[in-house]
């Protein structure tokens, strides 16, 4: 009999049930309970041990492999779980592991959302701690939060732990910006070229900045241009990235592609974070992983020791060997509007709404991803009134920055923020709103939140807006198959959240703040 597993922690989960023997992301089995195993021993690590800095960067990086197409390198995550399992020692506690090892469907259902925004915070610590940005905050809430997953039944403490992942979530994307600013600067609005050049190229997917810097800097002056693929097309709007002139531009689109776009790029790739999918034999030999990224059979790029760089000279040696890219398109699309750029804009935001020339602000962020019903979300942009402004954010992006164009009154009519993270810009020019218009409840400004989710970086987002007093938020393409049918009530009841139906009904709704 093939090995049996059970996860339903993303969007595309089979049947909106879940996966029960290999993942509809790819992953084996093997990996899937591996992963079950993993989170085990950290819950078993948050009962008894109490929290230090060394241990909580080992929760993060160990809850960061787990997310959805992070890792599917069964002998690295083997190596992770056998550290946990050193660190728990002789401590005698029964423990099962795997999600169906709670009986009871809404606790399960409650401590599974606490689990995976618990993921997506760990990812986003994980970055900023790689720049050198931690806060003990943030471990000692891992904890509290691994532990009472392992023995909380009461599902009003297990909701006041959600909400506070939320609390948690924002501080973590304030520290990742933070740091992300302070090394690379203030990002600013920026033309990103979409084509082609005649030279051969490396490929960089996935999320991480500081790979990228170390790798244009190994990379100068030797004959190659460096590329970016889905969430790192906003590193072209950093002033310390975008000093590099063989930062060439953008290629492609999201992750769920790479089958397609990887094979034509032609030349070396490197996935520095998750978003890898199952690799296929047309790039085998010149893709690489780093970080918490691994593939079986893919060459690793070790971690960088203390005070020094990654090692990618075999990469650059190996792309100087490849023919340049096959083009894709041949365009620009615009990137760079975070918070700093938001909040210049604010003023001007404000007198457009005032006026009336822009009659509505729709959130349009998160994740792309496979399910057909995505196309919605290009629908509803493209059929958007000219009279509405998109802020996104994340990699949902490419369902329409290439479609709507145009500006009002000066202001661009796509606000793109940034990578996933950047989420937060977009509350926070929210409640620079807010401040404008002077109005007591953030609901009641001309914003309309319709968020497309895929993975657990998205549930810490959305726990994020909850926490910050969101409410009407439309999700899709499906609402989470982890929330049973008492706790997606619960939910849309408290926050009037709901999932996404026909485009124009949608768009019809949200103009009239519904």
């Amino acid at each position: 009999m093939d090995e049996k597993m059970f996860c339903f922690q993303c969007q595309e989960t089979f049947a909106n049930t879940g996966c029960i023997s290999r993942g509809v992301c790819g992953k084996s089995a093997a990996v899937a309970n591996l992963m079950d195993e993993l989170i085990r021993q950290l819950k078993l690590i948050a009962l008894t041990r109490k929290p230090d800095r060394q241990l909580g960067r080992f929760i993060i990086r160990s809850l960061f492999m787990t997310v959805t197409n992070t890792n599917f390198d069964e002998n690295i995550l083997q190596k992770q779980l056998d550290k946990a399992v050193e660190l728990t020692g002789e401590h005698l506690i029964l423990l099962p592991a795997g999600v169906l090892s709670c009986k009871h469907g809404d606790i399960r259902s409650l401590r599974e959302l606490l689990i995976y925004g618990l993921k997506g915070i760990a990812a986003y610590a994980e970055h900023a701690a790689v720049m050198g940005k931690e806060d003990d905050g943030i471990y000692d809430f891992c904890f509290q939060a691994l532990a009472a997953s392992a023995r909380e039944n009461d599902a009003d403490n297990l909701l006041d732990l959600i909400l506070e992942a939320g609390s948690i979530a924002v501080k973590t994307m304030d520290l990742l910006d933070r740091a992300h600013t302070e090394k690379f600067g203030i990002p600013e609005i920026t033309a990103v070229k979409t084509g082609v050049g005649s030279r051969p190229g490396i490929l960089v997917s996935g999320h991480d900045l500081p790979d990228l810097l170390e790798l244009l800097e190994q990379s100068k002056n030797s004959g190659i241009d460096i590329y970016t693929h889905g969430e790192m097309l906003p590193a072209h709007a950093y002033p310390e990235l975008k000093k590099y002139p063989h930062l060439y531009g953008n290629y492609g689109n999201s992750w769920y592609l790479q089958h397609r776009e990887f094979t034509s790029f032609n030349g070396v790739i490197l996935l520095t974070t998750n978003c890898i999918t199952p690799v296929q034999e047309s790039y085998r030999r010149r893709i690489f992983t780093t970080g918490m990224a691994g593939y079986p059979g893919i060459p690793h790029i070790a971690d960088r020791q203390y005070g020094e760089a990654k090692d990618f000279s075999r990469l650059i040696e190996s792309a100087k060997r490849c023919p340049p890219p096959e083009p894709l398109e041949n365009g620009t699309v615009f990137t760079g509007s975070g918070h700093a750029q938001l909040l210049v804009l604010a003023e001007k935001l404000a007198e457009a709404i005032r006026s009336g020339a822009v009659k509505r602000l729709v959130v349009m962020a998160g994740c792309d991803g496979r399910d057909p019903h995505r196309r919605y979300y290009r629908e509803v942009a493209e059929n958007l009134p000219p009279d509405t402004i998109i802020l996104t954010a994340g990699c949902a992006k490419y369902r329409y920055n290439k479609v709507v164009n145009g500006e009002i009154n000066g202001i661009p009519r796509v606000l793109d923020a940034g990578q996933c993270n950047d989420c937060y810009s977009l509350a926070v020019i929210a409640l620079k709103l807010k401040e404008i218009f002077q109005v007591a409840d953030i609901n009641d400004l001309p914003v309309s939140f319709d968020i497309s989710w895929y993975e657990q970086k998205a549930v810490a987002v959305l726990l994020a807006l909850l926490h910050l007093g969101f409410k009407n938020i439309r999700l899709g393409p499906t609402l989470p198959a982890f929330l049973s049918p008492a706790v997606a009530s619960m939910l849309i009841k408290t926050f009037d959240i709901k999932c996404i139906g026909d485009p124009q009904t949608d768009i019809s709704a949200m103009l009239c703040g519904n």
